[in-house]
């Protein structure tokens, strides 16, 4: 008795982590990965998401500028962000260090250097990003619904400071927008809307 129960225990847990696990389908990915993008660039955008496999793909080419990433299931929750194609560049660097198992410091500092070198270019005028989040409870991966989701905004402005933009270096009041790796090649204006709850 003992053994049949610690053996559908196990299977429980089994299918519970198969279950977090799982990928969404490839037109899921594409519409929570939208969520991020304002909603005149929804449709158009190129999505990059997950096979059935796990490998990191190219779900959708798109006719705009704009660049979604669908959530990533092995994480809790949703993730999803969109960004302006010129910074695909610093983006995919990023993601591809991490995928050698750099820590984030490491990703940030041969970032830094590689930026300055002109290893890769940083946009040369300011540049977007969205990033829109959920917790899991909030989000079905087989239906794609989510509530409660956030919306966060980032422009990035490569090597701005303080002085030159006249932001502040830390928020003075929910939302305001402020100045976060002032001076450097990832220099960018974070905004963030107070949460409705």
């Amino acid at each position: 008795m003992k053994r049949t129960l610690l053996s559908l225990v196990l299977i429980s847990l089994g299918l519970s982590v198969r279950a977090q696990n799982t990928i969404p389908a490839a037109a899921i990915q594409i519409q929570t990965a939208e969520l991020a993008a304002p909603a005149d660039k929804r449709g158009a955008s190129s999505v990059y998401g997950y096979s059935a496999k796990g490998e990191f793909i190219l779900l959708r080419k798109g006719t705009n500028e704009m660049i979604c990433l669908a959530d990533d299931p092995k994480i809790p929750g949703l993730s999803v962000a969109c960004y302006h194609q010129d910074l695909e560049p610093f983006m995919k660097r990023g993601r591809d260090l991490k995928a050698e198992g750099k820590t984030p410091k490491e990703v940030a500092d041969i970032r830094d250097h590689e930026a300055k070198s002109g290893w890769f270019p940083m946009p040369k005028q300011p540049a977007s990003l969205f990033v829109y989040t959920a917790k899991a409870e909030n989000y079905n991966a087989e239906t794609g619904s989510v509530k409660d989701g956030y919306l966060r905004y980032v422009i990035y402005t490569p090597y701005a400071t303080a002085a030159s933009t006249g932001l502040p270096l830390k928020p003075d009041a929910p939302g305001m927008p402020w100045l976060m790796d002032p001076g450097t090649h990832r220099a960018h204006i974070m905004i963030s809307p107070p949460p409705k709850n």
